[in-house]
């Protein structure tokens, strides 16, 4: 059948096309009734600040290519079952599904790619299924413990998810650094005890001689800059997270001041693989389990800011963009 994708077809450029899907004997039909705009790796891909030799997501069988243009992307479609193949049984007719799939009004899907949205979550709030499980991930690839203070900069969609899941621990201070007054007010309603602007952050951590510095550091504002200053809120032997995806764009740190004789590390953290010292006992399966339960107690409908028609799909992206003040999580919308 015909159906209408997105496609990056350069730097800020977006088009709707026509194409075609088949379902497999083994497949369903998947209706789009909503998708998520990523303002981190869609925006990077956008901006034409993705490297486009790099596989477009080797975990994801939905997501094939690599990220030169032209190319469909996205990994956060809601959708109603609308056909099963022969060999797929009857219950999953009707059934409303998540599925990490690009921006388009129909999918072919194997069942076992897809989840269930629950009956106490609604569409829209699943749509955010892929922020908490990159918050739910950052946070094991993080492991606070108790009494620590925690620094996250960054407050977008990951970071404010981030922050909600760490303010279920007993930490000692959950900060949040961000330039933005009204993004630091909504960190504040996700828990973080306090929510500084960059520059007010010394003052913030400034407890004394013998006790300066974070005991953890969460870099997510998307900026290679704010490395430098995730380093320096580190305290001796602390460690900085880095979940931010610059693209090509490079990080300079400086690491001549105090990174040495403080022992700080410093680590990557992605949601595409899960860390190898948690691979004994946790699962991808266990991880969406942990997400799914994180965003059930989540406010994430409070992030849902705007919601944009598919076919008028460029304007989310230049929404996106401009960073106006107020833009969050974007949705697309389909009749």
């Amino acid at each position: 059948m015909n159906r209408r994708s997105l496609y990056f077809t350069g730097p800020f450029e977006t088009a709707i096309e026509e194409t075609s899907v088949e379902m497999a004997a083994d497949e369903v039909l998947v209706e789009t009734r909503v998708s998520g705009v990523s303002a981190g790796t869609e925006l990077l891909i956008y901006r034409g600040e993705a490297p486009e030799e790099l596989p477009a997501d080797e975990t994801l069988e939905t997501i094939d290519g690599d990220l030169s243009f032209p190319l469909r992307y996205g990994y956060a479609s809601v959708g109603d079952v609308v056909s099963i193949g022969e060999a797929v049984d009857d219950d999953w007719l009707g059934r409303t599904v998540f599925a990490f799939d690009p921006h388009e009004t129909h999918f072919s899907i194997a069942p076992e790619q897809l989840i269930e949205v629950p009956e106490d979550v609604s569409v829209e709030e699943m749509v955010l299924f892929p922020s908490v499980e990159t918050a739910t991930s950052l946070v094991l690839d993080g492991r606070p413990r108790v009494g620590e203070d925690v620094v996250v900069f960054g407050a977008g969609v990951v970071g404010l998810c981030t922050i909600g899941v760490l303010a279920s621990f007993p930490l000692g201070r959950l900060v949040a650094v961000e330039p933005i007054p009204g993004r630091r007010e909504r960190a504040r309603h996700l828990g973080a005890d306090v929510a500084v602007a960059p520059d007010e952050l010394d003052d913030v951590l400034d407890r004394g001689p013998d006790c300066d510095g974070a005991d953890l550091v969460y870099e997510l504002s998307g900026h290679p800059e704010t490395l430098d200053a995730a380093v320096g809120a580190a305290g001796y032997d602390s460690r900085v997270i880095v979940g931010s995806w610059y693209g090509d764009k490079p990080a300079t740190v400086d690491l001549g001041a105090s990174f040495h004789r403080d022992r700080i590390s410093v680590e990557s953290s992605q949601v595409s693989t899960l860390a190898p010292e948690t691979r004994g006992r946790w699962t991808r399966a266990r991880r969406a389990e942990t997400a799914l339960s994180r965003l059930r107690d989540l406010d994430v409908g409070s992030l849902i800011t705007h919601r944009i028609p598919f076919s008028d799909a460029p304007d989310a992206y230049r929404l996106l963009d401009e960073r106006a003040d107020g833009v969050l999580q974007v949705l697309l919308t389909y009749p």
